[in-house]
């Protein structure tokens, strides 16, 4: 079938369950919806927190929810129930956290390593809960600086960062480079690939040895 795209609000319960409905088959979900807030826990306010938690746990819930059937685990059986997951006996959640969570405290990311720290307890409860019945379920912990097309798009390049704030990003990671979008890229569609069939419930790093 191949690699299918929708364009929606995964903070919205009724467009994810539309999506959901329309799906013929999943062997793959990968949740990487998120959003970074800067700042202490004296910079974030309550609508920071709502949102950053909204959007980057409460979305991955929603979405894992809606592709794992619900009939005899639930109450309501839905339309799709036949085509999810759990009834196919096979599944694969890749989740994106990060290094900034329960792995490495790190400075002016409160509530964004909070949110982080608990995909992380997302991805092991439902790896330990849907082994049995076929599904893994992995996150992905990249460093914090990583030259991405958009960071790019928003200015953040070696030629136009200040020298000193370059300097100071890259002594962060011992590699004395960036991670590139291609190498999370490359871990990404391991986790998803059946080279990794025995991997389940890991958060698994990569950061140049950041959180060493």
């Amino acid at each position: 079938m191949g690699i299918q795209t929708r364009v929606l609000d995964v903070t919205k319960k009724r467009q994810i369950d539309q999506f959901a409905s329309e799906i013929e088959r999943i062997d793959v979900l990968f949740n990487v919806a998120g959003f970074v807030h800067h700042g202490t826990i004296l910079d974030c306010e309550e609508k920071d927190w709502d949102f950053s938690m909204n959007l980057n746990v409460r979305s991955m819930y929603l979405m894992i929810k809606a592709f794992l059937p619900k009939g005899g685990f639930t109450e309501k059986l839905v339309p799709w129930a036949d085509v999810v997951m759990l009834a196919q006996k096979s599944g694969n959640i890749i989740n994106m956290s990060s290094v900034a969570s329960s792995i490495k405290g790190v400075e002016n990311r409160c509530v964004y390593s909070a949110t982080k720290a608990a995909v992380i307890g997302l991805t092991k409860s439902v790896a330990a809960d849907f082994i049995q019945q076929g599904i893994r379920c992995n996150c992905v912990c990249p460093a914090k600086e990583r030259l991405t097309p958009h960071l790019c798009k928003k200015g953040y390049k070696p030629e136009t960062i200040p020298k000193r704030a370059l300097k100071v990003f890259l002594n962060r990671q011992k590699t004395g480079r960036f991670a590139s979008a291609e190498e999370v890229a490359l871990l990404c569609v391991y986790l998803a690939s059946d080279e990794s069939a025995y991997v389940t419930g890991n958060p698994v790093i990569i950061d140049g040895g950041w959180s060493l």
